[in-house]
């Protein structure tokens, strides 16, 4: 005989709670798996689990009216002729005319030129707009080698051979029709409406000898003058980083999990790769073994969303960060005055991510010409502008604090962690001890 207790209410279970039951559902009637854009929306170790030791007496503050804090980074001085110089480490990443509108790349090339940092082109090739309005633009060359070609190649003041992605390591990415317009089609010699799925891996190389192979065609066809960077997802950080160094390359750029994607596989956006957090130090541990640390530079992506996330990073080691979904929604993504429009797509500002579906009610994952119209590229490059003003002044406050005249002076010793987690990812004591996670000491 069962007894229901009418005090105690109904116990929902942890693991297959309201979202797991409602994907099952969906799994079972439609037999496909959900696809979407952004990044991972599961809780993991990120950079607010992390606090700076600000300067007391056994440390010196600076004095932020009076005293210099240099935010410069200069990017490819490896083997480029011509290396970039930009005045905020923070820069804007790849994002595809394709995946974006015109006049979303517009903005974010003309946010970053106020601003003097780089902008980067993102798979399909390179736009007139976009190279126009971009003061220092960096070419992706991906493995789907959609729009490449020699000319724009050597158009481009950086090259960025993408290997992997923080949101999909080890998988391609994915442009449905709707958003293949006649202009699209075009650049990436495409049939109009037609689906497609980029490769996972580039089609002429099986292993780092053919990646170094590939560097040095490039820096041929750009008469060396133009930095070569690496793009890996954040899977085996260590390893990646160390056989891009020895490829070969001037810059390597490092995507943990938090970066988003136009569109893939939600399983993949969920369960595939590391967090940030816990790729930085491995990377930069092996630009030490290799005696490449601040030689060959480490751009850190995937989650940066303030200047203090901007100013963890370079402590533990990187030279610069960027940023995607963060720019997004400086130009206008989720943006709640399109609130009645998010909840016709059955969603809300703020969690809009159907990306691939071209629909977006602010004009920026579409190419719908009449929602393209209500971004102002003009305008929404100032709003960019003005949060990488912010951003930096918040790197440099942080900074000065810690008594350091350049971001870049930032060190892990100026950290601790909250909890064990982000203590052992990012090799800084727990706060209130000087334990890290597998290494002696209390």
């Amino acid at each position: 005989m069962s007894y229901h207790n009418p005090y105690t209410p109904p116990r929902k279970s942890a693991t297959f709670d309201d979202y797991t039951l409602a994907e099952i559902r969906r799994a079972a009637a439609t037999g496909i798996y959900d696809i979407r854009g952004a990044g991972t929306k599961r809780k993991v170790p990120h950079f607010d689990d992390l606090l700076f030791l600000g300067a007391s007496i056994s440390r010196y503050p600076l004095e932020g009216y009076r005293e210099k804090c240099d935010t410069t980074v200069v990017l490819g001085s490896r083997f480029a002729k011509k290396p970039i110089t930009l005045k905020t480490p923070i820069t804007i990443a790849g994002m595809s005319f394709g995946a974006l509108s015109g006049n979303a790349k517009e903005a974010l090339g003309r946010g970053a030129t106020i601003a003097g940092t780089s902008t980067t082109t993102g798979d399909g090739g390179m736009t007139d707009e976009e190279r126009g309005h971009s003061q220092t633009l960096v070419y992706q060359y991906l493995p789907s080698r959609y729009g490449m070609n020699p000319r724009d190649l050597r158009r481009a003041d950086a090259i960025e051979v993408v290997v992997g992605q923080g949101a999909k390591p080890g998988g391609g990415g994915m442009l449905l029709g709707q958003k293949i317009s006649d202009r699209v089609a075009n650049m990436r010699n495409l049939p109009k409406g037609i689906d497609q799925r980029s490769a996972c891996r580039h089609p002429d190389w099986t292993g780092p000898d053919d990646l170094e192979i590939k560097i040095m065609e490039l820096r041929e066809i750009t008469d060396w003058e133009k930095p070569i960077y690496v793009k890996v997802g954040g899977a085996r950080p260590y390893y990646d980083t160390a056989l891009a160094v020895k490829a070969g390359a001037d810059v390597v750029v490092l995507d943990g999990m938090q970066g988003g994607t136009a569109a893939t596989q939600d399983v993949f956006i969920e369960n595939v790769g590391m967090p940030t957090l816990a790729c930085i130090r491995p990377a930069v541990r092996a630009l030490q073994d290799l005696g490449m640390h601040r030689k060959v530079q480490l751009i850190v992506s995937g989650g940066i969303r303030s200047g203090a996330d901007v100013a963890k990073a370079l402590a533990l080691g990187a030279d610069a960060v960027a940023i995607g979904t963060a720019a997004l929604v400086a130009i206008g993504d989720n943006d709640p005055r399109w609130e009645e429009e998010y909840q016709k797509l059955g969603t809300t500002a703020g969690a809009y991510d159907d990306w691939h579906e071209g629909k977006d009610p602010a004009g920026i994952t579409t190419q719908d010409p009449e929602l393209a119209k209500r971004l102002d590229p003009v305008a929404a490059g100032r709003r960019l502008a003005n949060y990488l003003k912010v951003m930096t002044l918040e790197a440099q406050t942080i900074a000065r604090a810690c008594g350091k005249n350049h971001l870049h002076n930032l060190e892990p010793e100026d950290l601790v962690a909250l909890t064990i987690e982000a203590s052992a990812m990012a090799q800084v004591p727990l706060a209130g001890t000087n334990w890290i996670p597998g290494k002696a000491g209390f």
